[in-house]
């Protein structure tokens, strides 16, 4: 009996601390949020934001915007491979809801609260578990940068950009750089359409490797995001500047700012494109036409992300009320 008494106490005291430190860590999560949200905010030039985007015709605005709604659709469609691949039960409508507000704080907050951050919260609240959640993940990562190594390398190749001389790199070799990334994305392919070890384990988790075809889809919904996210971009700059030139800055952008892990990229994309295309155009136009694409793609779909999530965490937690409150 005392053998049992001793076990019994053991097996119960995590479930004393645990929901204090899961607590804990969810206080813990929505300081971080709040403060770079705060300081996104006090970076964030918002009169001249309001003062740029009023000088483009109206035209010019609803066709960015249009754009900038079925870039963040795509993005948000990422997360159904991973449904796709793990099975798991939520609804489609559900999983492309949590994916949308996960890539708005990301895109605005960083990969580390955003991406990981949300999804891990509103998926692990709706009955996932870790390793499906870090398969969902994983897969909507790889499937984002699937593409990127392809059209860079193509870009590097056959469009390359005229670097700025302090750059230090020379045209040889970007055209070998651009001839090596998209063997990255063959790799993969090759993987997922003809290894035979398709799954792995992790401790009780099975993570599974996506099939030939679905890698496939990956590559294709991430070549149509990339481009439509340029188009974004040269449409609100008027379509002055070769639509190849704004793809080849738009992925050196990103890559720029993936390195410095700067939120939002605040800085680092206006650098990359006043550096590389500033002799395209005047640099006041470039910056008007990025400070524009910042409200339209980061700030807009941030406050709605804002929204959605607390009307989300609202039911959810009336959702976790309800059986504590229902009659035994």
């Amino acid at each position: 009996m005392a053998r049992d008494d001793h076990s019994g106490g053991t097996s119960s005291q995590p479930r004393r601390w645990w929901p204090w430190v899961r607590r804990g860590l969810t206080l813990a999560f929505f300081v971080a949020v709040a403060v770079l949200l705060w300081r996104f905010g006090s970076a964030v030039e918002w009169s001249e934001v309001w003062r740029t985007a009023r000088a483009h015709p109206p035209q010019t605005l609803l066709l960015a915007a249009l754009l900038a709604v079925a870039s963040h659709a795509l993005v948000a469609s990422y997360d159904l491979i991973g449904r796709h691949v793990t099975g798991h039960d939520l609804s489609v409508a559900r999983t492309w809801s949590v994916a949308w507000v996960s890539y708005a704080f990301n895109l605005n907050l960083g990969a580390l609260v955003g991406g990981a951050g949300f999804r891990w919260r509103l998926y692990s609240r709706s009955g996932l578990d870790a390793g499906v959640i870090a398969q969902v993940y994983g897969l909507s990562v790889v499937t984002n940068w699937l593409a990127y190594v392809v059209l860079l390398g193509a870009t590097l190749v056959w469009a390359p950009i005229d670097l700025p001389p302090d750059w230090q790199i020379g045209r040889q070799a970007l055209t070998a750089i651009g001839a090596v990334l998209p063997l990255l994305a063959v790799a993969y392919l090759l993987a997922c359409g003809f290894a035979r070890r398709r799954r792995w384990q992790w401790r009780e988790h099975t993570f599974a490797l996506p099939s030939g075809r679905v890698a496939t889809v990956q590559l294709v919904l991430s070549s149509i995001n990339w481009l439509v996210i340029s188009a974004v971009i040269h449409t609100l700059l008027g379509g002055k500047i070769d639509y190849t030139l704004v793809l080849g800055a738009t992925l050196l952008a990103a890559v720029a700012g993936a390195l410095t892990h700067v939120p939002a990229g605040l800085g680092v994309l206006e650098a990359v494109f006043v550096a590389l295309l500033g002799s395209q155009m005047p640099q006041s136009a470039i910056l008007a036409a990025l400070l524009t694409y910042r409200g339209l793609y980061y700030i807009g779909p941030l406050l709605l992300a804002l929204v959605t999530y607390t009307i989300t965490e609202v039911r959810l937690r009336r959702a976790d009320a309800e059986p504590a409150g229902a009659p035994g």
